[in-house]
């Protein structure tokens, strides 16, 4: 159930991230971004009215840490990608946001057969792969790019690791909580940053949809840590740039370069063997 669920959530965070994409060029990143996290609140307040749940403090407190993480993550991402840094910062970030929930796993005792850790471990190739673009010409400022994506994972990373915390007695505000934060944070960084947020024109609605499919994928990734490993989700639900690849490679007509296709191969590979662990 763990992989299913899992796999779901990273299919939705692929369409969801493909379809910002596409808004992006022409309704602003940040733009799109913040919609999509305010329209993603929206939607799952709608939830939250029709379920319901028992939220303590302490699973309020870790969907702020959560939020907080998002906004964080989603600033140095966009960052990164305004500078044409693409190339290091998207592998550098896919690669961050599993660590960081396999290390928190570990941690608390998480302890997954051989064939999953042998999964885990072609994970990390497999994103990294996937996501990155090739380069063409001299790469100018890696450095930066490098720190931006590594910023960037440990945001993502820390927003897995938190959600899981978080039990399904609580219900869905802590998620709505999580991705209002979100925003606030995206406004913050992107306003110290001088990059403009505000919504100007209709392509930035655009997010909204990005921002329901993200608001299922978060879920999804929340019941998938209720039934099994948070390792396990968190690096079924992180191969979501290859839904994205793949979606490109279908709608666009974009070029699958050949790393992409040996990442997109080991992508499946890591499904299977997590799945027959």
């Amino acid at each position: 159930m763990t992989v299913l669920l899992s796999l779901l959530a990273a299919a939705s965070y692929g369409l969801g991230d493909f379809n910002g994409g596409v808004f992006s060029r022409r309704g602003g990143a940040w733009a799109v971004s913040l919609v999509a996290q305010l329209g993603g609140t929206a939607l799952v307040l709608v939830v939250v009215a029709l379920t319901g749940g028992s939220p303590t403090a302490t699973d309020l407190g870790w969907a702020v840490a959560a939020g907080v993480a998002n906004g964080f993550g989603t600033a140095f991402l966009y960052r990164g990608l305004s500078s044409g840094r693409m190339g290091v910062v998207a592998p550098v970030s896919g690669v961050g946001a599993v660590v960081v929930p396999v290390l928190v796993g570990a941690l608390v005792g998480e302890r997954p057969g051989g064939l999953v850790w042998l999964g885990v471990l072609l994970a990390l190739p497999a994103i990294w792969l996937v996501s990155r673009e090739p380069v063409t010409e001299p790469t100018v400022g890696v450095g930066s790019g490098l720190v931006d994506g590594v910023l960037a994972g440990l945001g993502f990373g820390t927003l897995f690791a938190a959600l899981a915390q978080i039990p399904g007695s609580a219900g869905y505000l802590p998620l709505a909580l999580n991705q209002l934060i979100a925003g606030f944070a995206i406004v913050g960084i992107a306003t110290v940053l001088r990059a403009p947020w505000v919504p100007t024109n209709r392509y930035a609605l655009g997010g909204l949809l990005s921002g329901a499919l993200g608001s299922l994928a978060t879920g999804l990734f929340q019941v998938a840590t209720r039934h099994g490993y948070l390792a396990v989700a968190a690096v079924i639900t992180s191969l979501y740039p290859a839904v994205t690849v793949m979606l490109a490679a279908l709608v666009l007509r974009e070029h699958v370069h050949r790393a992409q296709a040996v990442g997109l191969a080991l992508c499946a590979g890591c499904v299977v063997l997590v799945a027959a662990g």
